[in-house]
């Protein structure tokens, strides 16, 4: 069930994202006068089609991607018979290289439209939850990346690059994480001490398959909902109370309690827990995994703020544009070698795994927002094949006034396959390579 609900999440962003990004440029040609053979959402064998007018709208069986088939261009088709006669006032051919850049530029136009509506959407419905800078008071606790980029348990982070923090989540910030000599300033001991973000962080976070953070709040707790039949239900621990230690040790935060645990899995401990002011002890079977069975409520306070209309629509596109700066950055440290790209780029299968194998309505626009704005994106680079690479050869003709050839232009749209096949094999090849290591 976990795997149908990422397939399906993935499969149900993605037919929404190609089906608008399509629709650019099937309206747009239309607009023009061009006549649009086919419509496809999904690639062959055909799962339905249906023709109105002179155009065949089909979805395919194979949901990773689609493409428009309009007359007389060059396009992944390869269908170049109709090049051997006089272009047809209909065909894409015939038009003015304004139109045709128009008509290219239109799938890009609408995936940022897209994006920006969803991202608009989301934050006049939902707001903003953060953790406020000033509710971390006991300062944080890193894991093994964390103590890498030089972070100690109790620090208290104040700043990222300079800037005052104002939220816990920006500490994780596309600036702190993708920004070149980023650093932390953090209070410890009294003193104020930077930290330099190491150029390949986000190479081992992408290795760092147990956890996505590398620091967190030192975090107090309570006991919540506790699951029936385990061990913490079978020792009497109750919803509400607070575990003040484990046989000889005293716990206040979270991470120590997880350790705790974790040094005890497979034994029995004691423990003390705090209920109605008063002080029970209780004797637990810990699990081999070092759990007993009952969620946490942190006793972190969080913050949401709401913005009405006029406040998201530029939060909002900000967010959406915040979406490509971060691309052009993390292509910028791949170029340079600081990133590894086997690491940083994911296919279908790890796109997948970003939807997780839980739903929920914000995570998945979310997340599909933020697709439409990487699909914008990727499109726009100058790949022959992609719309990118049309509007090289379309510019450099408006420019020069001399139009490409046919067979330079189909050539071209071959070596683009090959490129775009060969992307896309290695893609998928690394997701399973990440999964299988």
């Amino acid at each position: 069930m976990d795997i149908l609900i990422m397939v399906g999440q993935l499969i149900l962003g993605l037919t929404i994202l190609v089906g608008l990004h399509e629709l650019g440029h099937m309206l747009t040609a239309k607009w023009f006068g061009m006549r649009v053979e086919k419509y496809a959402i999904g690639f062959p064998p055909k799962i339905f089609s249906k023709k109105i007018g002179e155009t065949e709208y089909m979805l395919g069986m194979i949901p990773l991607g689609g493409f428009v088939k309009i007359s007389g261009m060059v396009d992944e088709s390869m269908d170049t018979e109709a090049l051997k006669e006089e272009p047809k006032p209909w065909e894409f051919r015939a038009k003015p290289a304004w139109q045709r850049l128009i008509v290219m530029m239109g799938g890009i136009i609408v995936n940022v439209i897209t994006g920006i509506v969803i991202y608009i959407a989301l934050t006049y419905n939902y707001g903003e939850q953060y953790t406020p800078i000033s509710e971390v008071k006991y300062g944080i606790v890193p894991n093994e990346i964390g103590q890498d980029i030089g972070f100690q348990t109790g620090d208290k982070v104040v700043a990222v690059n300079g800037k005052e923090l104002e939220r816990f989540e920006d500490i994780r910030s596309m600036e702190a994480l993708l920004g070149r000599n980023s650093y932390y300033t953090v209070e410890r001991n009294g003193q104020l001490v930077d930290l330099k973000v190491p150029v390949d962080l986000m190479d081992k976070l992408a290795d760092d398959k147990s956890s996505v953070f590398f620091v967190e709040p030192r975090t107090p707790f309570k006991v919540g909902q506790v699951v029936k039949g385990s061990p913490a239900a079978k020792a009497g621990l109750e919803a509400g109370d607070f575990i003040t230690m484990i046989n000889s040790e005293s716990v206040k935060f979270f991470h120590e309690f997880q350790e705790a645990l974790k040094d005890n899995a497979g034994k029995a401990v004691s423990m003390t827990v705090e209920r109605n002011e008063k002080l029970v002890k209780l004797k637990v079977n810990v699990d081999e995994d070092g759990t007993i069975g009952f969620r946490a409520e942190p006793l972190l306070q969080t913050a949401t703020r709401d913005f009405s209309l006029s406040e998201s629509i530029p939060l909002g596109t900000n967010q959406a544009f915040g979406v490509i700066t971060a691309n052009l950055k993390g292509f910028g440290k791949i170029f340079r070698g600081e990133v590894s790209a086997s690491k940083s780029l994911s296919g279908p299968i790890g796109i997948a795994q970003i939807f997780g194998d839980t739903f929920s309505w914000y995570k998945f626009w979310s997340i599909t927002a933020m697709l439409s704005m990487v699909l914008a994106f990727m499109n726009f680079l100058p790949i022959p094949a992609l719309d990118g690479g049309h509007v090289v050869f379309l510019t450099y003709e408006m420019i020069s006034g001399r139009k490409p050839s046919d067979n330079f232009l189909e050539n071209a749209q071959k070596v683009g396959m090959v490129l775009l096949l060969g992307l896309m094999a290695f893609a998928i090849f690394n997701d399973v390579f990440k999964i299988i290591f």
